[in-house]
């Protein structure tokens, strides 16, 4: 899991099933961001100026 640093943080987290979510009203709702079954191992959240 992973949480970026804005006024609204966005929230994003990756399952057993490889699959990546996130949530750009803190947690609030929802959304699938990332549907492959791709190798990953974790999960991380930058934020740009």
């Amino acid at each position: 899991m992973s949480v970026d640093s804005r006024d609204k943080c966005s929230v994003y987290f990756g399952t057993t099933d490889r699959r990546v979510y996130g949530s750009a009203d803190s947690g609030d709702t929802w959304n699938a961001i990332v549907r492959e079954p791709l190798a990953r191992l974790s999960v991380e959240a930058e934020t740009l100026p």
